[in-house]
């Protein structure tokens, strides 16, 4: 009930297209963009091992802290960078909610309608439950905004590469993760064309999330149409150019894991430990 009083003032904080930055690419010259795929891809599972292993609010701020620090090393803006938790924001708020209502607990606040009552305990858990899923999304967002999907691409492809030996199609599984965050901007993309097609001949999209929700059924059927008609577009270009999968397949660019990335894979593995620890001391 308390999400639902929430949401219904929640209308100027509802996440809009624009928001969405998941699969693009932000080039940049500095030391995270330079680095190889793979120890990018190691840090942000060693982070994301890290965080769901800890239980203290500590360790949460540290990994947050040192999201922010790379995000400038990075020379990504901050405002980009928080933008990124607004598409999440009413899973966020509706995971502070429940578990403020339903974990046993010193009531803070009782609901009307003999509903239950918030506690502290509950609010404490689920602050700490939207924080980590937060800080996954933020390290999730620093990876694909500072590695190019190619990269990314060559990447799993090179980590998975041991799975070969048990017939697992790492090539074509690498791919197609790779096309399915690259198709994640175009769709949005297309997405807001569609939008803004239908604002100009009088629809409106402003209001509450139910609203807003209502009135973005109408561009489903057109997204669709578009998002297979550039799938069946990209099929005809890769047969075109005789993509065969991994058969004979060589590479132009060649990942060579540098002593900056070794360094980088080293620091991660001591702040993961740090952080496992910190919640046990």
């Amino acid at each position: 009930m308390l999400f639902f009083e929430v949401m219904q003032n929640l209308g100027g904080l509802l996440p809009r297209l624009s928001d969405i930055t998941l699969g693009r690419y932000l080039q940049g010259q500095s030391l995270i963009h330079k680095l190889d795929p793979r120890s990018k891809i190691i840090c942000t599972l060693l982070l994301m091992a890290a965080l769901m292993g800890s239980r203290s609010g500590v360790a949460l701020g540290c990994a947050v802290l040192l999201v922010g620090v790379l995000c400038r090393a990075a020379g990504l803006p901050l405002r980009l960078m928080l933008g990124n938790l607004k598409p999440v924001l009413p899973l966020l708020l509706l995971t502070v909610s429940i578990h403020a209502w339903l974990t046993p607990g010193e009531a803070i606040l009782l609901l009307p309608w003999q509903a239950g009552a918030i506690t502290a305990e509950g609010v404490s858990q689920g602050t700490f439950l939207a924080g980590r899923f937060s800080a996954f999304v933020l390290g999730t967002s620093l990876l694909t905004l500072t590695t190019s999907p190619l990269e990314l691409a060559d990447g799993l492809e090179s980590l998975l590469g041991p799975l070969r030996r048990i017939r697992f199609p790492v090539h074509e599984f690498a791919m197609t993760v790779t096309i399915a965050l690259r198709f994640i901007p175009i769709l949005v993309d297309e997405t807001e064309r569609l939008r803004r097609a239908q604002v100009s001949r009088g629809a409106d999209f402003e209001g509450g999330p139910i609203k807003r929700t209502r009135s973005l059924l109408p561009l489903l059927l057109p997204l669709f149409i578009s998002a297979f008609t550039r799938a069946d577009k990209l099929a005809l270009a890769m047969e075109s150019r005789c993509y065969r999968g991994d058969t004979n397949r060589t590479r132009f660019r060649v990942l060579t894991y540098s002593l900056a990335d070794s360094v980088a894979t080293i620091l991660f593995i001591i702040f993961s430990g740090l952080l496992l620890s910190v919640g046990r001391i």
